[in-house]
């Protein structure tokens, strides 16, 4: 089962760019659903996370901001895997 990955980004943030090749690289090893959010899209959403982006969410959550390497998205994919 593909586990789900939201990034909320910005158009020519290039922060959202690095941590989207993260996601590819680790995506490239294990099923990932990913979804990228255009906060700038959303007044909730740019309310919510202002210039806190790049946020990565696994299966809804938070849990990245702003950076992520492979290891630590990995580490935290295998602990929502179980």
């Amino acid at each position: 089962m593909a586990i789900r990955i939201t990034l909320y980004g910005r158009a020519d943030c290039e922060l959202c760019h690095e941590m989207r090749i993260v996601v590819d690289e680790v995506g490239r090893a294990l099923p990932l659903d990913v979804e990228e959010v255009d906060v700038d899209g959303s007044p909730e959403l740019r309310a919510r996370w202002g210039d806190t982006v790049p946020v990565l969410a696994v299966n809804g959550r938070p849990a990245f901001k702003v950076r992520v390497t492979a290891a630590a998205l990995r580490d935290r994919l295998a602990r929502e895997r179980g």
